[in-house]
This record gives C-alpha cells, sequence and structure tokens, in this order.
C-alpha cells in the first residue's frame, strides 16, 4: 500500500500530530502550517523512519540555523565528531549536516542518526565519490546506479534531508565558460558532478534522472535540499548569469518536485556583496514560488579569514530578514580547516544572532520578548537573569569574573558611574524645596 507524503496529506486538508506539534512549536494555526506545506513555502525536515521532534522550516516561521560537520581524509574521528555534535546541539543549532569525505562515512553517519535529536542532513554525492575514488580510482567511474544506490541508502538509514545538486545541467557549464568567473565552480557537490560530465560527456545524472530521484524521496518523505552547485564563491562573480542560469533549472525542479508530493528547499549563495543579498533572497522566491530558502552565510566580504563566522552573520542577519528561512552557519576556521569544538560553538552562536535579528525585524510572534525581558533584566541590575538569558552563560561569567567590579550589582565598565544606577537615584530623588 503506497504511504502518502506530507505533502499529499496536506493538500487534503488533514491536520496530523506531526502538523500540530510543529504548528504548536511555532506559535501558528495548524490549519495554516498544513497549507503552507501543501503549497511548498513549508517543509518539515524529518525521515518518515525517524523518531524525532519535527521541524517546520519556511514562510513565517522562525528562522533555522543548521551547522556542519564531518572528516576529511586529513582528520577522521568518530569521537571528535560525536563532541561538536553535543557542542551544536547545546548552543541551540536546530539541524546537522554531516559533509564526511574521509574515513569511516557510514559509521560517523549513523552515529549522528542515533546519537542527534536534530534533523540530520547529509551529501550523498560526497560518499559516492569517495567511494569510486577508492574502489575505481576515479571520479569518472562512478556510475548513475552507484550514485542512486548510495542515495537510497542515506535515505534508509534515515537521513531527514539531503543535498543534491541538481541544476547544475550541461547548459549552465557552458554559460560558465562564457562569464569568466573569477572563482569557477567552489561547491564540491559542484565540482564533483562537473568533473564526471566533462569526463563522461553526459548530462548531470541529479537532473537527468530526476524522476528517480523523487521516487526515492517520496518512499521515505525525505526532503531535497536543492544545492547550489553554482553559487558565487567570491563578491566578483555574485548573482552572475551562471548563477542565475541554475537558480531558473531549481525552479522548474521544484515544480515538478511539489507536484509529485516532495518537500523541497532551495540553497543560495555563498559570497555576495551585502546590497546583492536582499536581491538574492527576492530573486529566489520568485524564481522558486516561495520555497524555503537555505543560505550559506552569505558571507558579505572575500577577506574576513578567521572571522567568517562574522562575514557570514551580517549577511545571514540580512538575507533571514528579506525573507532566508534557513542558515547554514559558518565557522571562523571556513576556508581553512576542518572546525574544531570551539569553531563549532562559535558558528552557531554567530549564526544564532544573525537568525534572532532576522526574526525580529521580519516580526516573528515572540522574537522580541526575549530581548525586552534582557532589558528589563539589565534595568534591575539582575545579573544572573541577564546571563541565563544571553547565548553564551559560560562565557559571560567568566567575562565578568575575570574584571570584577567593586560594587556587585555593576559592571567594571563603569563601576560607580554606571548610567542605569546613576539614571535610577535621580529619578526617585525628591525635588528640592524653595526657600525664601
Amino acid at each position: 500500500m503506497k504511504t502518502e507524503t506530507r505533502i499529499e496529506i496536506a493538500k487534503k486538508g488533514v491536520l496530523t500530530d506531526e502538523i500540530r506539534q510543529a504548528a504548536l512549536m511555532e506559535g501558528v494555526e495548524p490549519e495554516e502550517l498544513s497549507a503552507r506545506i501543501a503549497k511548498g513555502t513549508v517543509v518539515i525536515t524529518k525521515n518518515s523512519h525517524r523518531m524525532i521532534r519535527p521541524l517546520a522550516i519556511g514562510e513565517g516561521l522562525r528562522t533555522k540555523i543548521n551547522a556542519n560537520i564531518g572528516t576529511s581524509k586529513d582528520s577522521v574521528s568518530i569521537a571528535g565528531e560525536a563532541e561538536k555534535l553535543d557542542v551544536l546541539i547545546r548552543y541551540g543549532a536546530d539541524a546537522v549536516m554531516d559533509l564526511s569525505t574521509g574515513g569511516p562515512i557510514k559509521e560517523i553517519r549513523q552515529m549522528l542518526l542515533s546519537r542527534s535529536p536534530l534533523p540530520v542532513g547529509t551529501v550523498p554525492v560526497y560518499e559516492a565519490v569517495a567511494a569510486a575514488c577508492e574502489q575505481k580510482g576515479s571520479i569518472a567511474k562512478m556510475t548513475v546506479d552507484d550514485l542512486f544506490r548510495t542515495i537510497e541508502e542515506h535515505a534508509m538509514d534515515g537521513v531527514d534531508f539531503i543535498t543534491v545538486h541538481c541544476g547544475l545541467t550541461r547548459k549552465t557549464i557552458e554559460v560558465l565558460k562564457e562569464d569568466g568567473r573569477v572563482l569557477d565552480i567552489v561547491s564540491r557537490g559542484g565540482a564533483f558532478l562537473l568533473e564526471w560530465m566533462i569526463y563522461n560527456d553526459r548530462e548531470n545524472p541529479l537532473y537527468e534522472h530526476f524522476d528517480r530521484l523523487l521516487e526515492i524521496a517520496k518512499r521515505y518523505d525525505l526532503t531535497l535540499s536543492l544545492g547550489d552547485g553554482a553559487r558565487p564563491g567570491c563578491l566578483a562573480d555574485a548573482t552572475d548569469r551562471t548563477q542565475t542560469e541554475e537558480l531558473m533549472t531549481l525552479g522548474r525542479l521544484r515544480d515538478i518536485a511539489v507536484a509529485e508530493g516532495v518537500q523541497v528547499i532551495i540553497e543560495g549563495p555563498g559570497h555576495v556583496p551585502l546590497n546583492q543579498v536582499e536581491l538574492n533572497v527576492r530573486l529566489q522566491k520568485r524564481l522558486c514560488k516561495g520555497a524555503p530558502f537555505y543560505v550559506l552565510g552569505p558571507l558579505v566580504t572575500d577577506i574576513a579569514m578567521g572571522y567568517d563566522h562574522i562575514a557570514a552573520a551580517i549577511g545571514g542577519a540580512v538575507a533571514g530578514a528579506a525573507g532566508a528561512d534557513f542558515l547554514c552557519y559558518v565557522t571562523p576556521s571556513e576556508h581553512i580547516r576542518l572546525p574544531d569544538l570551539e569553531d563549532v560553538k562559535e558558528g552557531v552562536i554567530a549564526s544564532r544572532i544573525a537568525a534572532h535579528a532576522a526574526d525580529i525585524a521580519k516580526g516573528v510572534k515572540g522574537a522580541m520578548d526575549v530581548d525586552t525581558e534582557m532589558a528589563r533584566k539589565r534595568k534591575a541590575l539582575d545579573w544572573e537573569g541577564q546571563i541565563a538569558l544571553s547565548l553564551d552563560p559560560e562565557k559571560v561569567k567568566r567575562l565578568r569574573s575575570e574584571t570584577p567590579p567593586a560594587e556587585s550589582e555593576v559592571c567594571s565598565m563603569c563601576g560607580e558611574f554606571c548610567a542605569i544606577k546613576t539614571v535610577e537615584h535621580a529619578l526617585k530623588k525628591p525635588p528640592k524645596t524653595c526657600t525664601s
């Protein structure tokens, strides 16, 4: 008997327990959430075979953040990835993606699936390519069946969403050659598929066999994150014809997927000048009919090495305020090395700041409440309350203890000249009486 997907159920107007739970978490009406799922502007990233809390992403909802972890041949430790998972959960990530390309990739994925209460995403082409290189000696020797077998294995294992670079077609490559980019392709998955396509003189299998991909996704209610294999890797390439060509293809594929009952997220740039961030979001929303938009950053400068989490938080806040729904964190070690535990922590916190700032700008229900409560704690000089509301309580405690104030109710920045305390005393002081 065929199992219906979330979109198919939503189109019938049936309110499942999952919809009700997700709606309660988001502070929206279940009927409205269901209607958005039906039209493809909201997704719930949860494999039908996994028992986790449903995560809704998309129109009118809180901006979510994803944290990437994973191994390479230069750094392989299942225990280390488990520690990173614990850190990103602790500091408030909404989802995690495994980008492993080295070591026991399957075992790492299964560890994350068994330990993570968050949705888990993967990029199956990474494992398929790693296996082809190890077993056959070349990316070009990966077969179409190899790739789809890996995709189905990820779905069977319980992965909740996968990145698939379906929009990087032979036509996109032709536009790329004409565009004269500074950086051609910086997406790892996009680079793998481009090499495969050129050496085999064939179309991208994820595009050519999109119906096969949809069949797998429907079987597991797997959310497809349509990857931006041609995303700009530097400001000079932002919003060019190559990027736009791929985005138009993704929009068409989005329509096919939603019509077939498959949930879709659209991935976006990348490196984008600050004045083009809102344009990119509006362009995606227009071409992809309001599909949830998942952005890497975007980074608003190319020279922030070691501080790329800040460059990404700036772009992420603007993107989120303009309508982006899902921010992929960027760590301080982006473009340099695999992130360590501290990098993961800083990346998550920076991304949370961006997402929260965006939610305030968008007027998401309840977003301002915690900020107003923080202001009240500050006025009351309630340090324990302020620490509890902060994104990193341990850091606040440490900084306060390193230079303790002479008076416990203030901080060492202003000390006895604390503005809040001064004004409070002045306002409460009885007025002077006139004397003759």
